[in-house]
Formats: structure tokens, C-alpha cells, sequence
């Protein structure tokens, strides 16, 4: 992902928490606005740490000026709006963004954004004959640029992503990192987050 721009995600919290984990992989601080139910144990699960990610739940009409707030000293954040956003305001908030740096995730629609995410399918590993532990997941990922286009030319083909499990949820103490990956056809996999 670009710096200084706009990414939408309109279908996946998994999605959102995946792109903070891999960010959080670098040490970089986040926050999450807008999204009361954003669990704090399954982003852990996801690599993220809680001890670098700040959570504002339930900013009510403030949403955006908190959102502006956290833009201008955190290098990523995620929000929820709470309202449709008026083109001036986006592009403010735009203009701010390339300023600080700073990559903006909205979970919805943003109508001035560089790309849309949106997960179109999902395969789970691990259960076998309809009994197991889920292992892990892959998530078929569209991306759509501004122009309507997927970005750098992959001519709307999904990319695959691989969002293995946190090692304290396995039973044998590896993580997802340590296992080999399942072959998935012609579709290329990128590890997210572990």
C-alpha cells in the first residue's frame, strides 16, 4: 500500500486486521476508529500488537476530526464513518494524509480512495471429514483502483492471501510461518500477518 492515501475494505474485518498485522510486523503504531466490535484477542491472533494500536471504539459524531487527529501523528489508521463524507471533507482529510504520510484504511465506501479491497472468497484449512481445529485461511482479495481498474496491471485477477493462526492457538506450538504451504493451483499465495 501506498503512503499518504486511501484504501477501502467494505466486506472484512479480517481483511482490515490482516493489513494492520502486517504493519504491525514493521513496529508501526495504528488505531482503529469506529469499530466497536474490533476484537483485541483476535488481533493478536493476526500479529497485531495491542501495545502499538490505538482503539477508539465509539468516537459517535467526532469520528472525523478524531480520525484527522490520529492521522497526523500515527503512520496507519482504519475507520468506520459514521456518515457519508462530503467530497470537500475527503479531500481535506486527503491533503493531510500526503502531508503526514499517514495511510488511511475506511471500512465502507470513501469516494475519493487510491483502491477497493473486497474479499470475493474464502477457503478454510484445517477441518477434515467436518471435524478439526481450523488452521488457517485463505481469502481471494479483488482490488479495484480509482480508475476502476485493478492497480499495476493484474487485469482484475484476485490475489490470493494466506492469513495463517496465531501459534498459541496450535496445538503443536508452530506457528503459521513454520508449516509448508498447501498447494492452491495457479494462484500465487502471500503470507499477511503470524
Amino acid at each position: 500500500m501506498r503512503t499518504g492515501t486511501v484504501y477501502t475494505v467494505d466486506n472484512s474485518t479480517s481483511l482490515i486486521m490482516a493489513l494492520l498485522g502486517s504493519a504491525a510486523v514493521e513496529g508501526a503504531w495504528s488505531a482503529v476508529v469506529g469499530l466497536p466490535d474490533f476484537g483485541a484477542e483476535a488481533a493478536t491472533g493476526f500479529g497485531i500488537d495491542l501495545g502499538r494500536l490505538v482503539l477508539v471504539p465509539d468516537p459517535g459524531d467526532q469520528w472525523l476530526a478524531v480520525t484527522a487527529a490520529l492521522v497526523d501523528v500515527l503512520p496507519l489508521v482504519v475507520v468506520r464513518p459514521q456518515r457519508g463524507v462530503g467530497d470537500a471533507e475527503a479531500s481535506r482529510l486527503g491533503a493531510r494524509l500526503r502531508q503526514t504520510g499517514c495511510t488511511l484504511i475506511v471500512a465502507g465506501a470513501w469516494a475519493q480512495n487510491e483502491a477497493s479491497l473486497r474479499v470475493t472468497a474464502t477457503r478454510w484449512e484445517g477441518l477434515a471429514a467436518g471435524h478439526g481445529y481450523l488452521s488457517g485461511r485463505d481469502l481471494d482479495v479483488a482490488v479495484v483502483g480509482r480508475n476502476g481498474s485493478a492497480p499495476g496491471g493484474a487485469r482484475g485477477r484476485p490475489v490470493r492471501l494466506h492469513l495463517p493462526e496465531s501459534s498459541r492457538d496450535r496445538a503443536d506450538g508452530t506457528s503459521g510461518r513454520d508449516r509448508s504451504e498447501l498447494p492452491v493451483g495457479a494462484t500465487s499465495r502471500h503470507p499477511v500477518a503470524g
